[in-house]
Order: structure tokens, then C-alpha cells, then sequence
């Protein structure tokens, strides 16, 4: 259906339109830059044989501090806690509401989890743009830290979940 794969440019940005604008403008303007710097490493959903972007993500490396993450996301350990952020994730608009936000999601985490067996990596943080992409992360077992829209969860548990 869809064919996963990094971000390059050869990949149509400018006609994709996920209903947010910030998410929109950041895959057209910056996301191939990003990839260039080594800063963010963007995937991205295209249909078999086509250039145009369904959907994508970007992930990178993070550093928590202790007092960032949730107690329920366990506290334990050093004072800085290495992550994976999930830094971007969106689905063109005509394809929303069917179930693939969900499998972009999985996607991403598998992506995450495998990275983390090459560079360790305690959590996947993400910091949700707007209250409803925060109630989506916590459909799939993201922990909201208190007073904002940051959400983490462990890779062990999303780990456990991809292999169960």
C-alpha cells in the first residue's frame, strides 16, 4: 500500500497537507536541511512507484532530565535519561481517520526500538502539538507529563508491545 522511506529529493512535499500548517510548512522547508545537519532523519509514506509524501515522521536523539519525565514513567537512574524524540508525525488529510495514523505511529516506534539496539535509549518523548495529538500518544500508552502536552514512554514497554 504504502512504501516506507528516507526522506530525499526526489520525494514532493509541497502538495501535502495534513490540516496543520506548522507540519506542513516544516516537511517542505526544512526537512531535507534537517537531514543534511544530521539534526532529525525524516521518513516518509509514499505510494508504490510515486514521489508524492502521504505521510511521514522524524526522529532524533534527546536528552531528558530527571525531573522532566513523569513519575509514572519511572524516575529511576542517572540525572539525564538518553531518549528518542518523536519530533513530527503526519498523515496527508484525505487519508486521516481510517487507522494509518496508528500503523505510522508503530512504524516510527519499530524504528525507534531497532536504533535503540545500536545507541541506547531509555524513552520516546514527544512533545504533541495541540491537545488532540496529545489524547492520540496517549491512546497508544504515552504518559503526559504534568502540565503540558511532552509525553514519554519507555522503549522496554514499546518494545514488549511490538514483539507481543
Amino acid at each position: 500500500m504504502y512504501d516506507p522511506q528516507s526522506l530525499n529529493q526526489q520525494h514532493r512535499t509541497d502538495s501535502f497537507d495534513c490540516g496543520k500548517e506548522s507540519l506542513n510548512f516544516w516537511l517542505s522547508t526544512s526537512a531535507l536541511q534537517a537531514e543534511k545537519n544530521r539534526t532529525a532523519r525524516t521518513f516518509v509514506w509514499t505510494a508504490d512507484g510515486e514521489h508524492d509524501v502521504a505521510a511521514y515522521y522524524s526522529l532524533a536523539g534527546h536528552l531528558l532530565q530527571k525531573d522532566e519525565i513523569p513519575s509514572k514513567a519511572g524516575r529511576g537512574g542517572p540525572n539525564q535519561i538518553p531518549a528518542v524524540i518523536l519530533a513530527r508525525l503526519a498523515l496527508h488529510k484525505t487519508l486521516q481517520g481510517g487507522g494509518l495514523g496508528g500503523r505510522l505511529l508503530v512504524h516510527a516506534l519499530s524504528r525507534a526500538v531497532e536504533s535503540s539496539r545500536s545507541v541506547a535509549a531509555r524513552l520516546v518523548v514527544v512533545d504533541a502539538l495541540d491537545e488532540e495529538a496529545a489524547r492520540f500518544y496517549e491512546k497508544y500508552g504515552f504518559i503526559r507529563a504534568p502540565g503540558n502536552t511532552r509525553l514519554v514512554r519507555k522503549m522496554s514497554d514499546i518494545e514488549a508491545d511490538l514483539s507481543g
